[in-house]
């Protein structure tokens, strides 16, 4: 095992507030629920809308659009994520996009701010409650998000942003609605609970999910798909899908594939407020999948000494044919957008044949792939 650089010293301000925070959180809402009674629905709906309200600001905002330019927004949804973001209480969108730029370029190496290959326990939350010398930002990879005078403005004044939309607003809006207790009640749920819930949502992203899951798209590095993730993350858990295609504006990209953040994106599309959607074509997407499946089935193959180059040859051919059979299937899609009325049926025609003949396609691969297996078991019994 590689030796690591020890950590210089405890960020205090960080290690009191995170491990701070579940106390107050869990004593806060102990005492209120014996001295107020149980939370009413304006703390309920506090607490529901500032968890979306920053969850998504971090995994839409800081994360697709600030971190990997996936697609473009207007100043309102800029502005919107960064109070909000601010109030997640995970830093500025600058220290945190410097922070994730660099976990991409170093995933897993010993300069990866949050290396998974460092423990659960070091990526979830222990590389935030410490300060190492060479993990010191000078923010050179982001120089393209200090050109913004928003963003700019959230550095500077992230700490008085953050008391605002993350605690004093939820407190706020409680004493509006009911006076005192309410005001404590949507302090602690819409405050202290929520920021709990929303750290440790974005945590496991950092941790979990380049632990456990699968990776049906690259073993380049740890990272992993999980659906339940996925479900508890605002749609990031599809996480080996985002480290190959980082600059995809999805991370669940199947229409069933839960990611909300996906669909924020889309909506505030149709309102004009994001363009610029960027999107892995299909064929590629594909390809790396089949890639990823042939060469785990090789694997236990040449595990066992077993030649696999007739599979090599034939799995080229049927990559080749799928890349531009899907390739085809999206040109010809486009045109259709493009036809007038009475060619849109000659187009359809040319598409649903085209799709006779990728299916086709799959079905010689996974005729491949049975025989691939049937050729391992064929081992194993005769041994």
């Amino acid at each position: 095992m590689s030796e690591h650089v020890s950590p210089t010293r405890v960020n205090w301000l960080n290690t009191i507030f995170l491990l701070g925070t579940p106390i107050i959180a869990v004593l806060g809402a102990v005492f209120h629920w014996i001295y107020f009674g149980a939370p009413g629905w304006t703390e309920a709906i506090v607490f529901t809308t500032l968890y979306f309200a920053c969850g998504l600001s971090i995994t839409v905002g800081y994360h697709r659009l600030f971190s990997h330019r996936s697609h473009d927004a207007s100043w309102p949804l800029v502005l919107f994520y960064s109070i909000f973001g601010a109030g997640s209480f995970q830093n500025s969108i600058i220290e945190w996009c410097s922070d994730h730029r660099n976990h991409h370029k170093m995933t897993d190496s010993e300069n990866d701010p949050y290396s998974a290959s460092r423990g659960f326990w070091y990526s979830h939350i222990g590389w935030v409650l410490v300060e190492e010398h060479k993990f010191a930002n000078d923010f050179s990879n982001v120089k393209d998000l200090q050109a913004s005078k928003i963003i700019s403005w959230q550095h500077r004044n992230i700490f008085l942003i953050g008391a605002l939309s993350g605690i004093i607003l939820p407190m706020a809006i409680g004493y509006l609605a009911g006076g005192i207790a309410t005001a404590i009640g949507c302090l602690i749920w819409g405050g202290f609970v929520r920021t709990v819930f929303v750290h440790h949502g974005t945590f496991l992203i950092n941790s979990a999910a380049h632990i456990w899951g699968t990776q049906p798209y690259s073993e380049d590095n740890s990272s992993k798909d999980s659906f339940w993730l996925a479900f508890f993350t605002f749609g990031e858990g599809y996480h080996n899908f985002h480290h190959t295609f980082q600059a995809d504006y999805r991370n669940g990209h199947k229409w069933y594939h839960v990611d909300p953040s996906k669909w924020w994106i889309r909506v505030f599309k149709i309102f004009g407020l994001n363009n610029n959607l960027k999107s892995t074509p299909n064929h590629s997407i594909e390809v790396a999948k089949l890639d990823m499946k042939f060469k785990k089935s090789a694997a236990k193959l040449t595990s066992k000494e077993i030649v696999v180059d007739d599979f090599e040859s034939r799995l080229e051919k049927y990559r080749d044919s799928m890349r531009s059979c899907l390739y085809d299937i999206q040109k010809a899609k486009e045109e259709l957008k493009n036809t007038i009325e009475s060619s849109k049926a000659l187009v359809r025609q040319k598409i649903s044949d085209m799709k006779e003949r990728y299916n086709q396609i799959k079905n010689d691969l996974k005729q491949m792939f049975i025989e691939m297996d049937a050729r391992y078991r064929s081992f194993i019994q005769a041994v």
